[in-house]
């Protein structure tokens, strides 16, 4: 996730309605199964970022043998940049035809870092999501998972972004997409009073000081998708869910692989543990395994697939 000068925080919430509590589905997300993605990520002989191709490539190919696992028939997606091939890596759920619903993270690091929170946890809540979605007997429309590459700098806001060539072939191709999720840094926790910080001050008050919950973040008129992913999102959750919504000029609305749906008129949301505004390891090479929670990460992807499976 690259940095961004304005938070999202910064046009506030909107007024939340209270859902009714709903147990996710049974087979939970399994902690095992996550650790194990998250050390097979940020092992790799080198920092997976776009300077160590073969690093950034030994990632990709273990996310194509787990959706391969999973079920999926995985499809890589390449595309050249100053001289390299990069990849995208695809794994389809479900009807092959009618809307499709996009569910991406990206899996390179911003310079010489392990990146375990930045994205590691977000692959690894997709790859565990896929094991998940691939034991489901049937699924109410397909799901496309991708792991994109080239989301960090300098890439980011670039037509080189994963995200931008997967978001302009959907496009090209007139598939209809119900809407996007993007899985970012989903594994940092602190229950600590003041662990969570805001741009201004008083946000604190309205959105409390302990860094222990998930978000939903969207533009406003981010349409039906937006408005339904989040309400179910925060009801069916057994962990604490926050949801904003700001104007899609503000910057850091935007700040990671969904900006690139929107720019093709698909709604996109963004879920996330805040990044910086609570993990101080952000882009460091202290963004590391033994800091991440894995039990709630497993919380959020139990809400991610409880939520995709209501239709």
């Amino acid at each position: 996730m690259p940095i961004s000068t304005l938070p999202l925080w910064l046009a506030g919430a909107l007024p939340l309605q209270v859902a009714a509590q709903v147990l996710p589905p049974a087979a939970p997300a399994d902690t095992s199964q996550l650790r194990q993605h998250l050390v097979a990520l940020v092992g790799t002989p080198e920092p997976r970022n776009y300077q160590h191709l073969p690093s950034l490539n030994q990632a990709a190919r273990y996310i194509e043998q787990q959706l391969q696992a999973a079920g999926a028939q995985p499809v890589r997606q390449p595309y050249d940049v100053q001289g390299n091939t990069y990849y995208n890596v695809i794994g389809r759920f479900g009807p092959a035809t009618g809307p499709q619903l996009v569910v991406g993270a990206h899996y390179d690091v911003c310079g010489e870092q392990p990146g375990a929170d930045d994205n590691g946890t977000g692959v690894a809540a997709l790859l565990e999501l896929a094991r998940l979605l691939g034991r489901q007997p049937t699924l109410p429309y397909g799901i496309e998972l991708v792991a994109y590459t080239l989301e960090e700098p300098p890439f980011f806001r670039t037509p080189q972004m994963g995200s931008y060539v997967h978001a302009k072939a959907l496009h090209d191709a007139g598939v209809p997409v119900r809407g996007m999720v993007a899985l970012e840094m989903l594994g940092y926790y602190d229950d600590r009073k003041g662990s969570q910080d805001y741009p201004f001050g008083p946000l604190k008050w309205v959105y409390g000081g302990r860094g222990n919950y998930v978000t939903v973040a969207q533009k406003f008129g981010n349409g039906q998708f937006g408005r339904q992913f989040a309400r179910r999102y925060k009801g069916l959750a057994t962990l604490p869910v926050r949801r904003f919504k700001a104007p899609a000029w503000l910057p850091g609305i935007d700040f990671s692989d969904h900006l690139n749906y929107w720019q093709f008129g698909y709604p996109a949301v963004l879920l996330t543990d805040t990044a910086f505004y609570r993990n101080k390891h952000y882009h460091q090479p202290t963004d590391t395994l033994a800091r991440l929670d894995m039990r709630r990460l497993a919380l959020a992807v139990d809400a991610l697939l409880a939520t995709l499976l209501r239709g």
